[in-house]
């Protein structure tokens, strides 16, 4: 007999301070939909018929209007606060009071892989309900996460945090995909942990290590596409994946296609686009519902979603705009644009270090490199950039920031701040 699809438990919780200045990664829209109902979709395509989400006090509210109308049964608990993994997971226990000894396949929202990665882990936990697996991806070069070590046979004996590279027990990162057998046992361990004495907060890595001296952990090697939403420029990452699932061209039957423009590649045209004469639009791209592509204006490798406006001559390349934003005879390259941003006439994002080395970006504090040599702006919530200003690359304008006319902007901006050059007019009479 086939076993049932386990309990799905997503991961949407968590805090998300290193976004900023970008909001809630769940809802993040990358075409047609917000992120976490394009993967509920998926799951339910793969049979997944109950699912517990695990969210926070500020997107809680949203993940319940978004998954009222699904054909499927899904629980939302809140973490009240974000500590960590293994508590996340002991608020999902309360969801499963009447199933405590079910199977559950825990994913996190924030996780963008192939869904074969998924009918992987299925088959496997079909062909033997009794073990427990994770997914390993394999990485030829290191990667700074957990690594699994594993015998011949497959079995995980342990995972490693940041080995460091000449200390790799394999090849193998741990992806956020693991199937238990039974959640009971997973959860005594998870508080057996808490009630120790460590202070670290890998709670859950640690009970899984003290079970996998009493059960069979498998790993799922996994070579597919893998996009983790950390960071804010992995938005571009998770952009890039999406639209190269656009399968050739898709043109709303009421969308104005100027004779004179121009549409190549892969690209999706939604509903009452209105492209003008002159105007390009290269694929992979993807234009939503109700946004107008000025004259001479070039859209590449980008996303660029409702209700927006692309200006005469502006250049909208590898980046993502969100709803609503408005651009006129502008440059908006590598970069990241919430709702509302307005990017006036003459503004650019520069994306190049005159070193072409890694660009750098600040979070909490911290310069982390991106691995991008090219990255932009990016944008909060209903910026406003004035005429002719102009951002260098990595930087971060925070949600209703001001920005005047013809400045520079060399160093992040906090939300709502006021930045303006300081001018002095000299008026000679002859």
């Amino acid at each position: 007999m086939t076993a049932p699809n386990p309990v799905l438990i997503i991961l949407a919780g968590g805090a998300s301070s290193r976004m900023w200045p970008l909001r809630e990664k769940s809802l993040l829209r990358f075409g047609l939909d917000p992120l976490l109902l394009s993967q509920l979709q998926q799951y339910r395509i793969l049979g997944f018929n109950r699912v517990v989400i695990v969210a926070n006090l500020e997107n809680s509210e949203s993940i319940r209007e978004l998954v009222s109308t699904l054909p499927i049964q899904v629980t939302i608990v809140i973490q009240p606060e974000p500590k960590g993994m293994g508590d996340a997971l002991l608020y999902a226990e309360t969801a499963l009071l009447d199933q405590p000894e079910t199977p559950i396949y825990i994913t996190q929202v924030h996780d963008v892989v192939d869904e074969s990665l998924h009918r992987d882990m299925l088959a496997h936990h079909r062909q033997n309900p009794q073990e427990t697996y994770l997914a390993g991806i394999e990485m030829a070069q290191y990667f700074p996460g957990g690594y699994l070590q594993i015998d011949s046979q497959g079995r995980i004996h342990s995972i490693i945090e940041k080995p460091g590279a000449e200390h790799r027990p394999s090849n193998l990162v741990n992806i956020v995909a693991h199937i238990h057998p039974n959640a009971h046992r997973l959860f005594e361990a998870l508080r057996a942990e808490y009630a120790s004495s460590i202070a670290s907060d890998d709670h859950y890595e640690r009970a899984m290590d003290k079970l996998m001296k009493q059960q069979v952990y498998r790993v799922v090697p996994y070579r597919g596409h893998w996009s983790a939403l950390k960071y804010p420029w992995h938005v571009l990452d998770v952009m890039e994946y999406y639209l190269s699932k656009i399968d050739g061209q898709h043109i709303a039957p009421n969308a104005y296609v100027a004779p004179t423009a121009t549409v190549i590649g892969n690209v999706f045209i939604g509903e009452n686009v209105k492209i003008f004469p002159g105007a390009a639009v290269v694929g992979p791209a993807f234009i939503g519902k109700g946004t107008i592509i000025g004259n001479n204006a070039l859209v590449r490798a980008s996303m660029v979603l409702n209700e927006c406006e692309v200006g005469f001559t502006t250049e909208v390349a590898r980046s993502y705009v969100a709803d609503r934003c408005s651009m006129h005879a502008c440059r908006v390259l590598d970069s990241i644009f919430a709702h509302g941003v307005n990017f006036s006439a003459g503004c650019t994002t520069a994306n190049l270090r005159i070193d072409r080395e890694s660009v750098q970006v600040k979070v909490k504090g911290q310069r982390l490199a991106t691995g991008r040599t090219k990255l932009g702006a990016i944008i909060g919530r209903e910026a406003f950039l004035a005429v002719d200003v102009m951002t260098m690359p990595g930087v971060k304008v925070g949600e209703r920031a001001r920005i005047g006319p013809g400045t520079h902007v060399h160093q992040d901006v906090r939300d709502s701040a006021r930045i303006y050059v300081k001018q002095e007019q000299i008026v000679i009479e002859e």
